[in-house]
């Protein structure tokens, strides 16, 4: 991929090569007038400043961010937002992934924004993940699995998590997530429990365990939910998982 972005500066190590080549193959996917779901994380900002340059040059869409840090960056770049009660149903949604399997199930949420991403996965036709390669695993659980909860009744949501994770063979460190000190809050204003299971033996078990839990929010197990994935390899490749019109 020779592009470059005129926002964002030029990939200058291995793994930003094929962040950036993921970010640039998931444009040939954009169509004008198409209504976007615009994902979180350093994947996705690159795709978004490339969606920048190219509604600079006459592109029209409009995108639905995942996160507050999303919406800035687009409004930044002149991209037409709005929100998902002003358009419920969309064409694509692209956003990055911080760990797949070869299944496209995906662990999300590195970045806490793992429940509005999913509403807006789930409220598109599609979901295109764009990744490096490094993010591959044969079995989930390499990352640590977040877990969205309501700041009321931690600790037994904790300890309520735990149990649902030991029942789907799961075990490991779950620890709150702190950002300088404090614990860190998503922009719904929920805390984060990181799940550092090491391996994932059964991710659909897991899934429902967790959502069987009260406190729970939500979780960042992604499953049945992506149509492709276009991971980027260092040599600024493109390697694609799946198939783009099926979700």
């Amino acid at each position: 991929m020779s592009m470059q972005p005129d926002r964002q500066a030029p990939p200058v190590t291995a793994q930003e090569c094929a962040k950036h080549a993921a970010a640039a193959a998931a444009l040939d996917h954009v169509r004008d007038g198409m209504r976007l779901g615009l994902g979180t994380g350093s994947t996705a900002a690159i795709f978004v400043a490339l969606l920048g340059d190219r509604v600079a040059a006459g592109l029209r869409v409009t995108g639905v961010p995942t996160s507050e840090r999303t919406a800035e960056q687009a409004r930044d770049l002149g991209i037409a937002l709005a929100t998902l009660d002003e358009m419920p149903e969309l064409d694509l949604t692209i956003d990055g992934a911080d760990e797949y399997d070869p299944s496209l199930r995906l662990i999300k949420g590195g970045g806490g924004a793992l429940l509005r991403e999913k509403i807006v996965a789930c409220a598109s036709r599609r979901m295109l993940v764009i990744a490096d390669a490094s993010k591959a695993a044969d079995v989930l659980g390499r990352f640590p699995l977040p877990v969205e909860v309501n700041r009321f009744g931690l600790g037994a949501t904790r300890l309520a998590v735990e149990r649902a994770a030991a029942r789907s063979g799961c075990d490991g460190e779950i620890a709150l997530r702190r950002r300088d000190g404090e614990p860190f809050l998503t922009d719904g204003g929920h805390l984060i429990l990181d799940c550092r299971f090491g391996a994932i033996p059964n991710p659909e078990a897991l899934a429902a365990g967790l959502a069987a839990v009260p406190g729970v929010v939500e979780h960042g197990l992604f499953l049945g939910i992506a149509g492709v994935i276009l991971s980027g390899n260092p040599d600024g490749t493109v390697t694609s998982l799946g198939h783009p019109d099926v979700r």
